[in-house]
């Protein structure tokens, strides 16, 4: 069987278990969320070391430091996943809800009902915890979903899958809800993404070269996970030390994710007094620094700052820093530079914090807190399948309810159009 072949027997199986998904109960599909925490759980040892696997082979072929950081599975983090999938249970299923339901003159009744997207094809490089995020997300919201995850993280995305693929039977859920590409022949990942009429929809996570690959090539409708080059804003005036602990959080705390900073930018009148400081911190915390000409004359240590790295995501422990006039210099930037994931501002202005909040153009807008919290997990949504920083369907982090669409109900009494 050709790879085209075995993706389209995939794929239809999934569009037979998408029927049964859309009509699947609550208690049901909260059952398979709880077999799935339990059986991810219990078999800790077995990912561990699959994922163990993955990760001396990646070092072995030069894989970057921040792909490392994302392909490390550990204890924390299937804790995470666990946590993760049951609070999903604790969320409410958005499938069959009626919304704006209106009487209209001649007595129809005419509403919209959410319902599941139907098929997803979810592709992604490293990050194995996609794997239980994304089936979790897709059974709640009553959607099948086939996963085919990078192939630096094959042996970590097997194990999860067949944790997944086996507590969602043992829930009386048809198991081809959730499949798991195992072939690590980037061809099917092209197949996956080009098959029209069977897949409902693509979310790609990865590079920024990966999803231009994935925009271009499929054939399906695409939600489009973005690359993150975001930014923190220390405005004037500020709390001194809020800013630097948020600052430092925003990159240090995990520089190798989409929701770190990129970019620091800082007023022009607080600048001398809070540059020296934070920006010995970065260092002693190993940022290599980028400043503009006015942050070089406050830290000479910092490198000369390039145009390219305004508008780069590093990923790494590199960090831009620019001096700005005034808010609205700092907004101009990340117009012109930002990627619409994760804008954050420090400030004690109030005025200044709802500007931000109505004005800044991106999936997350934050005030006073590090953009390391956009997040599914964070914002409550149990996990996420993908953090969008498109504006069609869905944008910011999709969780449930971003799986699901809607479809227009009517309810009539025999009327007939004139």
């Amino acid at each position: 069987m050709s790879i085209r072949e075995e993706l389209q027997t995939m794929a239809k199986r999934a569009k037979k278990a998408a029927r049964i998904m859309a009509a699947a109960g609550t208690a049901a599909k909260n059952l398979a969320l709880q077999n799935m925490a339990q059986t991810i759980e219990s078999r800790q040892a077995e990912i561990l070391k699959a994922n163990g696997e993955d990760l001396a082979a990646a070092r072995q072929a030069g894989i970057s430091g921040a792909l490392l950081d994302r392909l490390t599975l550990n204890g924390t983090r299937i804790r995470e996943m666990v946590k993760g999938l049951r609070e999903m249970i604790e969320l409410p299923d958005p499938i069959g809800e009626v919304e704006m339901e209106r009487v209209r003159p001649n007595g129809l009744r005419v509403g919209r009902m959410r319902v599941p997207l139907g098929v997803l094809g979810m592709v992604y490089e490293a990050r194995p915890n996609v794997t239980a995020d994304a089936a979790g997300l897709c059974i709640k919201s009553g959607n099948a979903v086939i996963l085919r995850g990078g192939s630096e993280a094959i042996r970590s995305c097997r194990a999860i899958g067949q944790c997944v693929t086996e507590a969602v039977q043992a829930a009386g859920l048809p198991s081809e809800a959730v499949q798991v590409v195992e072939t690590t022949d980037r061809q099917a990942v092209t197949e996956l993404i080009t098959l029209d009429g069977l897949i409902d929809c693509v979310i790609p996570r990865g590079g920024r070269a990966f999803l231009q690959w994935v925009a271009r090539t499929a054939t399906v409708p695409v939600i489009r996970h973005g690359d993150g080059n975001c930014h923190v804003y220390i405005d004037s005036p500020v709390d001194m030390e809020m800013a630097v602990k948020i600052a430092v959080n925003s990159k240090v705390q995990r520089p190798g994710v989409c929701n770190a900073a990129e970019t620091l930018l800082v007023h022009a009148e607080v600048a001398p007094r809070i540059l020296p400081v934070l920006l010995s911190r970065f260092s002693e915390a190993g940022v290599e620094l980028r400043g503009c000409q006015r942050t070089r004359e406050i830290y000479p240590a910092a490198q000369p700052a390039k145009e390219d790295d305004w508008m780069t995501e590093y990923l790494d422990m590199i960090l831009a820093v620019r001096v700005v006039e005034n808010m609205t210099a700092a907004m101009d930037h990340i117009a012109q530079y930002g990627s619409g994931h994760s804008e954050a501002i420090v400030t004690s202005d109030y005025m200044h914090a709802e500007r931000w909040l109505r004005e800044v153009d991106a999936s997350s807008v934050l005030v006073n807190a590090s953009t390391r919290f956009t997040d599914g997990g964070q914002f409550g949504l149990g996990a996420e399948i993908g953090i969008s920083t498109q504006k069609l369907h869905a944008r910011g982090p999709m969780g449930i309810r971003e799986l699901t669409t809607t479809k227009f109900i009517v309810r009539g009494q025999g009327q007939i159009r004139e």
